[in-house]
């Protein structure tokens, strides 16, 4: 462990092997930081916060500070964060509130300059959020998304597994797996297919998800009625039933479909 001599770390703060804390970083009491684990100049940690193990957090970073929420009346709440996940410069991680005491970020996720993650939010593992990606309180996004830079997620959304999202977008609605989503109001881009390739994604099965679209934004038709063509139509796969299963527990309602090639 090397910790700065310009840095403060609160005597009760838990500290793995081969922690690098570099100087003027400031470090709470009622905080764990795992091996191997690297905390750059100038970066915020407060107590709450329960940071895994090859972890980078860059210069100005903030995490679990409290919630901006109005409704946060002090109660205790946590910010955990994966391993090998990195936080680049100004990042900020707030801490959950009552409705669910934790904000999470999984394990392997990269959170570029300035991007926020608001209270209660869950991120999944392998998640790229770009420079200035803004996420509101309970948001979340599972594996493998990305989303682009200048990206804004309104409260309560959900973005799905190999969600590609263009950068600027404003995200309103619920984004289901595998897709791109993109403009203004946001809507339906296309299936992810650069992103389904790079993940390995045989090509029978990068054309199933395809047709499985096809039919949940058949022109004409309801959701409910393109999940039920889905149903009908299509073989069972994890993957059409993870399509189905975001879209039936969508709260917020589904992004409106678009061209699909």
């Amino acid at each position: 462990m090397s910790v700065s001599a310009l840095a403060y770390v609160a005597p009760e703060a838990k500290l793995g092997k081969d922690v690098v804390v570099e100087p003027f970083a400031y470090i709470a009491g009622d905080v764990t930081i795992g091996d191997g684990t690297w905390i750059g100049p100038h970066v915020t940690i407060f107590d709450g916060a329960r940071i895994g193990q090859r972890c980078r957090i860059f210069p100005g970073a903030t995490i679990a500070a409290i919630p901006q929420d109005l409704k946060f009346k002090g109660e205790y709440s946590t910010v955990e964060i994966g391993d090998d996940t990195t936080l680049r410069e100004c990042t900020t991680v707030n801490r959950g509130t009552l409705a669910k005491q934790i904000t999470k970020v999984g394990s392997d996720c990269l959170i570029m300059a300035y991007a926020h993650v608001a209270h209660d939010c869950l991120i999944h593992n392998h998640v790229i959020l770009g420079n200035c990606v803004q996420l509101a309180g309970e948001v979340e996004v599972d594996d493998y998304a990305i989303l682009s830079g200048g990206t804004l997620v309104h409260q309560f959304t959900r973005v799905g597994k190999h969600v590609m999202v263009q950068g600027g977008t404003k995200v309103n609605k619920d984004v289901p797996p595998y897709v791109i989503a993109g403009r203004e109001p946001i809507m339906f881009c296309g299936l992810n297919v650069v992103g389904l390739r790079r993940r390995l994604f045989p090509a029978e099965l990068i054309q199933e998800i395809q047709e499985a679209y096809r039919l949940l934004y058949r022109e004409g038709m309801n959701i409910s009625q393109g999940v039920e063509k889905i149903v009908q139509e299509m073989r069972p796969t994890p993957e059409l039933e993870e399509i189905i299963k975001f879209v039936q527990l969508s709260d917020r309602g589904l992004l409106r479909g678009g061209k699909i090639e």
